[in-house]
């Protein structure tokens, strides 16, 4: 078998459909504005909610953090990986949205596929058992491969229609004469693909009516949602009220890397004892650690951040409608531009890049087939003239190419 030409190939198939997907190297720091190809760019296409990325005081947390604790712990937490920065940072997280405990992670992919493997997969004195998650259909793929760890012989789980709190009440409602040893709700707190957020306040009445863990992957919430950035379940006054959240410092927190799940000390403690992603990796490093200490104590500190963020947000979003493009509405920073299809989308973040604009394109199977879009993500490091810059190159862009 000639594995190169079977890459090849599927290579070629790939570009054909124009879904390739092409990097696009940046000559800066990540900001408001990055430099491509020696030109400064307005960037639309970053996490970056906060503008921490290269924050003069995150960066100065970072710098402090390998003058303290060295650049690395070549190790594993419980062996000798655990510095009393680790553990500041974890109180520090759990503090900031509102649970008993936190634990620390690579990232937040790693944190949610050790959540749901861990709890489903161990006995925990129960020799037969079966376990229930039930996913809201456009859960993010670490959920979603998160529950592919799970087994089948223990775990059952049942998909319900896209923030769709009535159905997701019907499945826990045939299910509710079932022995289940644990059901799970599992959800994204914001969609990342549209800037939708969750009916959260909804599904806390139902996991409280059928006795159901709630889960919440809070990665774009977090620091962006609520008025002082508390994530989701601010946003709905739910803070401390929320069973499991889980999160990440690699977006708004600093946009390093490094996930995290918080909740009651006895799940923490638990998932640190039985965790594979979290006993056989490495702890995170400590410039993430300090730089990631410094993103929150200023969000705490400096409210105006946020409200910086949520102004740009609704500038832009009322400002690309009145173009005529089609959006998704909400109030996030995500902003979805519906563009239909794959060649489109490609075509026109191309177009907008030599207009000094960088966003990328999504498409199936990020999302589904037919609504292919441009995701534009704001930042509190946008000047309104980035953001000016920016609307006339959509405008110019979308004429050429017939969209509005």
């Amino acid at each position: 078998m000639n594995y190169k030409n079977i890459f090849e190939e599927e290579l070629k198939r790939i570009e054909n459909s124009n879904t390739f997907k092409y990097e696009t190297p940046l000559e800066s720091a990540q900001s408001g504005e990055v430099k491509v190809n020696k030109k400064n760019v307005v960037m639309l296409a970053s996490n970056n909610y906060l503008g921490m990325s290269n924050n003069k005081f995150v960066k100065k947390g970072a710098i402090n953090g390998i003058k303290k604790y060295g650049y690395g712990l070549a190790s594993v937490r419980f062996l000798c990986g655990t510095q009393t920065f680790h553990l500041e940072l974890e109180k520090l997280i759990a503090n900031f949205i509102g649970t008993e405990d936190a634990i620390l992670f690579s990232s937040c992919f790693a944190a949610n596929n050790a959540f749901f493997a861990s709890i489903t997969n161990e006995k925990m004195g129960y020799e037969n058992y079966r376990d229930v998650i039930y996913t809201d259909q456009l859960n993010h793929a670490s959920i979603i491969d998160g529950q592919r760890l799970c087994k089948q012989e223990t775990t059952d789980k049942k998909i319900y229609r896209h923030n769709d709190v009535d159905h997701l009440n019907q499945l826990l409602e045939d299910d509710k004469n079932k022995d289940y040893r644990f059901r799970i709700i599992a959800t994204d707190g914001v969609f990342s693909m549209e800037g939708e957020i969750v009916h959260l306040d909804k599904i806390i009445n139902l996991s409280k009516k059928f006795n159901a863990i709630l889960f919440v992957d809070d990665c774009h919430g977090l620091g962006v949602c609520g008025k002082t950035g508390r994530g989701t379940s601010e946003h709905f006054n739910l803070l401390g009220k929320i069973d499991v959240i889980s999160g990440t410092l690699g977006k708004a927190i600093g946009g390093a890397l490094g996930g995290f799940i918080g909740g009651k000390k006895e799940l923490i403690t638990f998932l640190r004892q039985k965790a594979r992603p979290y006993i056989f990796s490495n702890s995170i490093p400590p410039a993430v650690v300090g730089g990631s200490i410094a993103a929150l104590n200023l969000l705490k500190k400096d409210k105006s951040i946020v409200k910086t963020l949520q102004k740009n947000t609704n500038y832009f979003r009322k400002k690309i409608k009145e173009l005529g493009f089609t959006i998704i509405d909400g109030i996030h920073p995500v902003v979805p531009i519906m563009l239909g299809e794959a060649e489109i989308a490609q075509k026109m973040s191309q177009e907008l890049l030599k207009q000094k604009v960088y966003v990328k394109g999504l498409w199936f199977p990020v999302v589904p087939k037919g609504e292919a879009r441009l995701r534009v993500q704001i930042s509190a490091a946008h000047s309104k003239k980035n953001l000016d810059n920016a609307l006339k190159a959509f405008k110019l862009v979308g004429k050429k190419l017939k969209l509005i």
